[in-house]
Formats: structure tokens, C-alpha cells, sequence
């Protein structure tokens, strides 16, 4: 069944008219450009199937237009709709726009990050906001509200969670209340149709008792859902499921005898292929028949998209799916053997599905069938709840027979299962750092507009001191040093003004920062002015912060006493916190080359001598010219550009560095300095870590550039601390 698009609808990405695809896990309606960045995302992402020319169950057609209809988009665009986002310039693609890069980049950011899904407040435990939002869903299957279960699905709602206190899942509730299209949306998500409740009945009981019996023969059908689609995609039928579950279509071989059976006309090649499928452990031949099942959807998905397109016009390289995009939950191995199911002509691809079909049928039929619930299907959909037990029983074999291999069997499967835990413990971990890192990349724009509004502060600041001293000009920005115009004393009564001021050479960094915060990690919100290396929320792998819990409250103990006692923008007690407990030692190895020699001198007098406010001034404002051209080349992604920057600031630092003595009596002078250079130092390493040291390593760099920025930030506190201690003393 297929349905016709009405006019107003409109591509939920990009608004072009008449969409001809659907994103069913989505509930959203896409154009032919956008859908083929969807195809290119994978399954995992987003599930298209086309409104006209490919079949669709009736209920399912009806599920996917009712939330299309209700405004299924909103959950996916929920921050673009705040007048503030389109204000500072973040916006969605048009149908204008290229579709690459402007239109993938959008729905990349959309539906793969969930940039703009709105997030939850950052809790401690999220096992207890995932369990709160699973129960919220519980409630609100029995309703027929999509939305909202969709909206809780999108914040990490799990569809088959067993809710302790009921004793059933999801599932169980939208079956008694007669909710089919929230069965749908759940079956979409993994909900699974035959698990038991407690009294150990399923969903489709539950159907049946109500006298839902059109929502039965649907779960059924979803039950099935893998094996169905692979033997309509050989013979366009399904099973009735009413007088068996599997058909099992026969290749048409024309050189075959009559009356020879086909099993005894196979190549040596294909019966060694079967013995292998039939060796294969249950684990790893339900990832063979799930991964055999995308390349069927990724198949039929090609035929339409071919039947659909205009033929006057070239289809690039680019909108076509040339074979299964990589999840990257799958391991490396399996990626690869998905991949290659493309390379399998149409007759070795039928073979090789008439063979799962086969060996799931035997595998099914030849366990002891406990509960109507035990089939291939359950198990596929039921992988991640059983942990400790694996998601077959042992293979059927002619020979099992006594009570000897029974034992070898269950012995090997119990190793087997304990590999599986194992693996599944590895990849909670993985996934769980996969989620910090995308809770952290959710708030990164917001510190990056607080920069550049406080940078605004800082030059209106400014204004009112050139204002107040009557200044004439500003101070020109060049690279290299300059002789002052003013004599000694005009330089003491001078007031210093902002790092960050407009100078004749020096324009304000205020390009449109949100498509970089939309990549990259942020801060967490509550984190006050003034934030120190030693401070950012980097994650635990991290190499450059390995400071203990306990030196980390010290930290923030001495911050939250001095934060109000200074004169300036920054905390100058933030630089001794940085320095102590085990942050001393990140101190000590990010010193620059060119100082290392200076703290290895013996003890002699300090100089209590001070270089000029203007000087100092002059130096601070390459430093920030030098640091806005950074973080322009990260707002671009031109992280080739990270290495050259990194040496100019370096350079204009070791010069700043250079008009303060060697020991400076005040130790808040020698404690920014220290800050200063080892700022420098570990931005350059950090900066260096875009050149891969071998060819075609992968780098994070979201990682390096949320740490680049971070070094650059350092830098310019310290460059600030100087010039108002360089005032302060002046004036005094």
C-alpha cells in the first residue's frame, strides 16, 4: 500500500515541495535530495522507504503521516525554533542550498548529533533519567498521542523496558488499549512483540483478550518482521502466519533434471557456504540475518530511487548508496563483510537468503519450544535484554542424541555467553562515553556566545576608559615592537585599557560561532569567568588532565573563596589552583623551551622593576590578535591552520614574555607568567596532534579543537592578569 502526497506537505529539512520519502523512525516527510543524505546515514540513523512506489503495511503508512501531520519535525528542530538561534545565525538548509555540504551538514547535525533535540538538565545518574523517561512512555502508549512517546523515545526512552512495579512492558500496554499505531511507533524502536509479561503473556495475548485481533495479526507480522521481508524480496509473498511462519523459495535451475532433488545439484562451494552458515554460532548468524536484511532494504531502496529519478539529468556518485554505510556500533570486521554483500550478484544473493531462511527455520524448529515467544525474531529484537543467557538454544543436529554433547553444547555456549557479556560491557562503556561526549558538544555554543559577549563587555569597558584618560588614539597593533610616543610619567597615569579593544588593526571576533559549537565539546553551564585549564570537563581519557578528585575540590574550594576579591575580569587565585595538588606537575612539563633554563637557575634577587602599561599592551593585543585568527580557523575547520597559529601565538607570548625580569618580586606576576608559557607550550602540543603520526590515523577533532580552545583561552586570562597587575602597579 501506498499513499499520495498532498501538496502543503512540505521536506521537513529543507521545505521543498511534494516529498516524495519518509523517515519512519523520524516521522518526517523528505524530498529526493535530502533523502539521499538520510540513505547515506544508515538504518541506524534514519529508515526511508518511499511514499509511492514502495509497499507499505496500512498501519505503519498511517503512523508515519499522523506524526508528519502533528508536527514530528519540532522534536528534531526544537532549538531552531527559539528566536535566539536565528538571531545568532543558526538556521536550516533551503531548497536552494547545494546538498553538499550545506544540506547534508544540516541533517547530519539534526538527526546523527540531535543537535537540536531539546535536552534534558544534566543529571548525576542518567540510568535514573533513562528509567524515568521509560516510565513516562509506559503511561503514554495508552493514549493516541505519537508525539509525545516519540519525543520521549528521542530523549532515550527505551521501547522494551519492563516496568518493575506493572510487570510489563510498553508494548503490553498499547496492545490492552488497542493502540496500534503506538504499537507501530514502538515496534520501529525494537519493541519486542513476543516478550512476556509477568504471568508470562505477550503483547499479542494481550491483543487477543481485548478482542484487538487486527493489533495481533500486526505484532505477529512485526514478530516476523526480518524473515518476511527476506522471502518478499525473493517471491513477493508473505506467510499468512496462520498456517506456518516461513516460505522458503526454491532457485529455478532450467539445467537441473527432473526428479533429481536441487540439494544434490550444488556446486562443492555453495555446499561448503551452507555447512558454514549451519557451523555459525546463534550470535553471529543473527548479525548475518540482520545484516542481510539491511542489504535487502538498501536494494529495493536503489531500484525505487533509480525508478524515481530523472534520467535527463546525471545522478551523481554522491546520491547514490553504493553499498552499507558503516555503524559505528558494528566492530571493524563486521563493517566490512556488510560492505561486501554489495559485491553478491542477484543469484548468489538469493542463495545466500534462501539458506538463512532455511537455517533459521531449522534452528527454530529444532528447539524444545517453551513459549510461543521463542523464535528468530525474539531473539533478534531481544539481543540487548538477556544478558545472561545467549539468544538461542543449541543448534538441532541429527546426532545429538545423547546426553554427552549435550554438555559439550551448553558448555560451549555458556563461553560463548561469557564472551558476550564481556563484549556488551565493552560497548555499555563505549557508549557511554559516547554520550558525555554528545551532552558536552550540546552546550559548547552557549559558553561560546558567553565569550564573545564578554568580549563585548570588555570593549565597552574599554571605551569608558579611553573616555575617562582622554586618550587621542588607539595604540596601532603591529608585529613588531614600537617605540611609545608618550614619555615615562604619561605612561604610569595611564590607564590600561582592554586586550580585546578595536585597534586600527584589530577588528572584534564576531563571526557566527554556531556551527562550530554545534561539533564541538562544551563547557558545562554552571562554570563561572575565568575558567582554568585544570577546570574543563574533558573526559576521563583525557592526557592533559589527570588531576584527582581531591585536588580538583581543592581547586574549586580556593576558587569559590578568592572569586570575589580581585580587581579584574579573572581570578589571579585560579592561576595557584592550577598549580597545585597534581596540576603542578602539568605545569611544570607545559613550561616553553625557552624558559626551562630560567627555573633551574640558582636563587638570586628578585627585580622589582616592571616594563611599561603600554608595551605590555602593545604585546597583549598580538597575542589576541593572534588567538581570534585561531579560532577563526576552528570556526572553519581548517585545522591544517592550527600548527601556524599556534607558533605565531607562541612567538608573540615568548615576546610578551620577554619585557618582564626573569624573577619578578610579585608572585602574581610570576604566577601568570608561569600560566602564560605553559598555555603556549601545550597549545602548540595540542595543535601538532592534527598531523596524524602515521598516514590515515584517525583524529578526534572535536576533541583537539575543544582543548585548542581552551588553550587559547588560558592564554588570554594570562595576557589580561598581566596588563592589570602592569596598571595597577603604574598607577601606585
Amino acid at each position: 500500500m501506498s499513499r499520495k502526497v498532498h501538496r502543503s506537505e512540505v521536506c521537513a529539512d529543507c521545505s521543498a515541495p511534494d516529498p516524495g520519502w519518509a523517515s519512519i523512525n523520524r516521522g518526517v516527510l523528505v524530498c529526493d535530495e535530502c533523502c539521499s543524505v538520510h540513505r547515506s546515514l544508515g538504518r541506524h540513523i534514519s529508515i526511508v522507504k518511499h511514499l509511492r512506489h514502495s509497499p507499505w503495511p496500512p498501519t505503519l503508512l498511517q503512523m508515519v503521516h499522523t506524526l508528519a501531520s502533528n508536527g514530528a519535525n519540532s522534536i528534531w528542530e526544537h532549538s531552531l525554533l527559539d528566536p535566539a538561534q536565528v538571531q545568532s545565525g543558526r538556521r536550516k538548509a533551503n531548497p536552494q542550498d547545494k546538498v553538499h555540504p550545506t544540506k547534508s551538514e544540516f541533517i547530519r547535525a539534526k538527526y546523527q548529533m540531535l543537535a537540536f533535540v531539546h535536552k534534558l538538565p544534566c543529571r548525576d545518574d542518567d540510568g535514573v533519567t533513562a528509567k524515568d523517561l521509560s516510565k513516562q512512555l509506559h503511561s503514554s502508549v495508552r493514549t493516541g498521542n505519537l508525539e509525545t512517546c516519540l519525543r520521549l523515545l528521542s530523549l532515550g526512552a527505551q521501547a522494551n523496558f519492563f516496568h518493575p512495579e506493572k510487570g510489563t512492558t510498553a508494548l503490553h500496554v498499547a496492545a490492552k488499549a488497542g493502540q496500534i499505531l503506538q504499537g507501530e511507533l514502538l515496534a520501529v524502536y525494537g519493541a519486542d512483540p513476543g516478550a512476556p509479561d509477568v504471568n508470562g503473556r505477550t503483547p499479542i495475548d494481550y491483543a487477543r483478550q481485548a478482542g484487538q485481533h487486527e493489533l495481533a495479526d500486526r505484532l505477529v507480522e512485526c514478530q516476523y518482521e526480518l524473515t518476511d521481508r527476506l522471502a518478499f524480496y525473493l517471491c513477493g509473498r508473505k506467510p499468512d502466519h496462520k498456517n506456518g511462519h516461513y516460505i522458503i523459495p526454491q532457485m529455478a535451475d532450467r539445467s537441473r533434471p527432473k526428479g533429481v532433488p536441487q540439494s544434490l545439484d550444488l556446486s562443492e562451494l555453495a555446499k561448503a557456504a551452507k555447512k558454514k552458515l549451519q557451523a555459525l554460532s546463534n550470535r553471529l548468524f543473527e548479525e548475518l540475518a540482520m545484516d542481510v536484511y539491511d542489504e535487502v532494504d538498501r536494494r529495493e531502496n536503489d531500484a525505487v530511487w533509480l525508478t524515481t529519478q530523472n534520467h535527463s539529468t546525471l545522478v551523481t556518485e554522491r546520491s547514490a548508496v553504493p553499498f552499507l554505510p558503516v555503524n559505528p556500533e558494528y566492530s571493524a570486521t563486521r563493517n566490512q563483510g556488510r560492505q561486501k554483500l554489495a559485491r553478491f550478484n542477484a543469484r548468489e544473493f538469493a542463495t545466500l537468503i534462501i539458506d538463512i531462511l532455511s537455517e533459521a527455520k531449522r534452528r527454530q524448529q529444532g528447539k524444545s519450544l517453551i513459549s510461543p515467544t521463542d523464535n528468530l525474531e525474539y531473539s533478534l529484537r531481544n539481543r540487548s535484554d538477556i544478558d545472561d543467557q545467549h539468544d538461542y538454544d543449541s543448534v538441532a543436529s541429527d546426532e545429538d542424541t545423547d546426553q554427552e554433547p549435550l554438555r559439550n553444547s551448553n558448555s560451549a555456549r555458556n563461553n560463548r555467553a561469557r564472551e558476550y557479556l564481556e563484549v556488551k560491557k565493552a560497548l555499555a562503556t563505549s557508549d557511554a562515553k559516547v554520550q558525555q561526549l554528545m551532552k558536552v558538544n550540546n552546550t559548547l555554543s552557549e559558553e561560546l556566545r558567553r565569550l564573545q559577549r564578554e568580549i563585548q563587555k570588555l570593549q565597552t569597558e574599554n571605551s569608558h576608559i579611553r573616555q575617562q584618560t582622554g586618550t587621542p588614539h588607539p595604540v596601532p597593533v603591529s608585529s613588531e615592537r614600537q617605540e611609545p610616543s608618550l614619555n615615562a610619567a604619561s605612561r604610569r597615569d595611564r590607564q590600561a585599557f582592554s586586550m580585546y579593544e578595536p585597534g586600527s588593526a584589530l577588528k572584534p571576533f564576531n563571526q557566527p560561532v554556531d556551527d562550530l559549537g554545534n561539533r564541538l565539546q562544551p563547557f558545562h553551564s554552571g562554570i563561572r569567568k575565568g575558567v582554568s585549564a585544570s577546570s574543563v570537563p574533558f573526559p576521563p581519557s583525557s592526557s592533559l588532565l589527570n588531576c584527582s578528585q581531591e585536588g580538583g575540590r581543592n581547586m574549586t574550594n580556593k576558587t569559590d573563596r578568592h572569586g570575589s576579591g580581585t580587581d579584574s575580569d579573572y581570578d589571579n587565585t585560579q592561576t595557584e589552583s592550577i598549580l597545585s595538588t597534581d596540576g603542578r606537575r602539568l605545569m611544570d612539563t607545559g613550561r616553553d623551551e625557552d624558559f626551562h633554563h630560567e627555573m633551574n637557575e640558582p636563587e638570586h634577587e628578585v627585580e622589582p622593576s616592571l616594563p611599561s602599561t603600554e608595551d605590555v599592551i602593545l604585546k597583549t593585543e598580538q597575542v589576541t590578535k593572534n588567538i581570534q585568527e585561531l579560532l577563526r580557523a576552528a570556526q572553519e575547520f581548517k585545522h591544517d591552520s592550527f600548527v601556524p597559529c599556534s607558533e605565531k601565538i607562541h612567538s608573540a607570548v615568548t615576546e610578551m614574555a620577554s619585557l618582564f625580569p626573569k624573577k619578578p618580586a610579585l608572585e602574581t606576576v610570576r604566577g601568570s607568567l608561569r600560566l602564560l608559557n605553559a598555555s603556549a607550550y601545550r597549545l602548540q602540543s595540542e595543535c601538532r596532534k592534527t598531523i596524524p603520526p602515521e598516514p590515515g590515523a584517525p583524529v578526534d577533532y572535536q576533541l583537539l579543537t575543544q582543548q585548542v580552545i581552551q588553550c587559547a583561552y588560558d592564554i588570554a586570562k594570562a595576557a589580561k592578569q598581566l596588563v592589570t597587575i602592569t596598571t595597577r602597579e603604574k598607577k601606585q
